[in-house]
């Protein structure tokens, strides 16, 4: 059973920074690229997607307070772009110049663009200290990335993803409030149009972070070697879903630990892959070599097939999750049950937990 209840966001830094410490020595010393260069200041009206383009690696674009309209594209490695806080808005319309920005990112819907290639990922990305709202689709977009941190942002109120990553490795997303966004605020994902077997992450951290009142709050997708940790998740209609298929390699080798996550019950209607979603704490499905631990999930109540508290689903093609440890959990006053077996999987494993129900019963 946990000894310690993560209860406000700021009580989840201490634990944040610590995973970034571990992240960030993962990664090593900083190549020169990534030296410190210069900054680039950009007041509200002017254009931040200029001085974007005129930045080397290595620089910072630094954002005073005020709104900054219009989507903005990054593609150089090493750069930063750093906010004054939650006051430095970036959000849709056009910038002085008429445009609304940079034109592919704008067409596609999205906020702030982080484009790298397959073959050429994007390193050494820094998103920090801005709010990103109002997007057609995501707030922060990110693909082929590796090495990127996005850290206390605020991404809301965006159509789709609050955060989204694809194709990348190595990422830092921590102390972010992603809220109200019409799918997950955070969403992390192997590719997100196409099918194909999971991809290693390389330790990917996603750390104490609010995450409310968006459909799911954080999603990961055909993914592997990434931990969830020391987050707060409320009010979304699901907490944490870990997803896989058929694919191969298959998703799994994570860690769930020491996340709160409570009272997820808003009511999302199905769609053509999943039936609707109401009241699930944390959700396995089609995931292997997975750990669950050390989680506060309470009050996550619904009439969903996926309801409860800690649940394992069949996948939306059948496969079972295999080799799932969920221990050391404390899972109270979730409906229909605390915990949930609800596959065909049976070399999963329920130890220690500190709950009420289980169903079926015997996993308390």
């Amino acid at each position: 059973m946990p000894t310690r209840r993560v209860h406000h966001l700021a009580a989840a830094t201490a634990a944040a920074t610590t995973a970034l410490t571990t992240a960030l020595a993962a990664l090593g010393a900083a190549s020169p690229a990534h030296a410190a260069g210069a900054v680039h200041v950009v007041q509200p009206g002017e254009s931040i997607q200029q001085a974007v383009d005129a930045a080397r690696p290595g620089d910072t674009v630094q954002l005073l307070p005020g709104t900054y309209r219009g989507s903005v594209r990054i593609a150089t490695a090493g750069l930063t772009l750093r906010g004054s806080g939650p006051l430095s808005v970036i959000t849709p319309g056009d910038t002085a110049d008429g445009s609304a920005g940079d034109t592919a990112c704008a067409t596609a819907g999205h906020g702030l663009c982080v484009v790298g290639s397959d073959d050429r990922p994007l390193d050494g990305i820094t998103v920090e200290a801005l709010a990103v709202t109002g997007f057609r689709k995501n707030g922060i977009n990110a693909s082929a990335t590796t090495g990127m941190t996005v850290r206390a942002t605020h991404v809301h109120d965006n159509g789709q993803q609050g955060i989204s990553q694809e194709k990348s490795t190595r990422a830092v997303i921590i102390g972010n409030e992603s809220s109200r966004n019409g799918q997950s605020g955070v969403f992390l994902a192997n590719t997100v149009d196409s099918e194909g077997g999971a991809i290693d992450t390389d330790g990917t951290v996603v750390s104490g972070n609010l995450l409310a009142d968006n459909r799911i709050g954080v999603t990961v997708r055909r993914l592997r070697d990434l931990s969830v940790e020391a987050n707060e998740i409320h009010g979304n209609c699901g907490g944490v879903f870990i997803v896989g298929d058929e694919g191969v390699p298959r998703a799994g080798a994570l860690t769930v630990a020491r996340n709160e996550v409570v009272a997820n019950n808003k009511y999302c209607p199905p769609n053509p892959r999943l039936d609707a979603i109401q009241g699930t704490g944390i959700l396995l499905t089609g995931a292997e070599d997975t750990t669950v631990t050390e989680n506060e999930v309470r009050d996550n109540v619904g009439a969903s097939p996926m309801s409860g508290g800690i649940v394992l689903f069949r996948s939306v093609v059948g496969v079972a999750n295999a080799r799932n440890l969920v221990t050391g959990n404390h899972a109270v006053g979730n409906g229909p049950a605390d915990l949930v077996d609800a596959d065909t999987g049976t070399t999963n494993s329920f130890a220690r937990n500190h709950c009420a129900v289980s169903a079926p019963a015997g996993h308390c």
